[in-house]
């Protein structure tokens, strides 16, 4: 079973991940293997350097997410151009760390993508069930420490809204509330998917 979890940036995808994973999901997080392609990568590093220029750079040469996001949070037209560029590694990534689980695991593996562009991406063919964390701005501004409001205003722009995403989905996650509220409907999925 390959399950996909995804929402928008705040609403809590990490959190719930983590819930799955006490449950035996092995998680792959697509953020972390972007993060991970900028380092390490250098054909992509390359090309991205080339593409936004330098001036994304940090002192020691590496790419500063900050800055580079700054670049394409504020223009579509360089979103996609980030995205074409990132988005095949990754999935072929993913595609390894499943295919590393199942020799692992065999017939029954479990394993939760942890994915904010799964739906806008060919991450959702990866996938058997997709859930959707949902919460409110109020939440999401609460939850995003690391962003300004007008960052993450940007970013929701850039981003499929929340109730496009939760018409794609097969669960949804109401994290509105508590940690404890959260756990329960992840539990709830959980307990649903082991019936089948």
């Amino acid at each position: 079973m390959i399950l996909g979890i995804t929402g928008s940036i705040g609403s809590g995808k990490t959190t719930a991940a983590g819930i799955f994973s006490r449950h035996h999901y092995s998680v792959i997080d697509a953020d972390r293997i972007g993060h991970e392609i900028l380092k390490k990568n250098f054909p992509i590093r390359k090309r991205i350097i080339n593409e936004f220029g330098k001036e994304i750079l940090d002192n020691s040469k590496n790419i500063n997410r900050k800055k580079l996001g700054d670049i394409v949070f504020n223009d579509k037209k360089k979103s996609r151009k980030l995205n074409s560029i990132m988005h095949q590694a990754i999935i072929k990534e993913i595609k390894n760390q499943i295919q590393r689980i199942k020799n692992q695991c065999g017939g029954n593996a479990k394993v939760v993508i942890d994915a904010p562009l799964l739906l806008e991406t060919k991450t959702k063919n990866l996938v058997d069930k997709v859930i959707v964390v949902n919460a409110d701005k109020r939440k999401i501004f609460a939850r995003s420490k690391h962003f300004s409001k007008s960052e993450i205003e940007r970013i929701l722009k850039m981003q499929m809204p929340l109730n496009e995403k939760i018409r794609h989905s097969d669960f949804v996650i109401d994290n509105n509330k508590d940690l404890a509220h959260l756990e329960k409907q992840a539990e709830k999925i959980i307990e649903k998917l082991n019936q089948k």
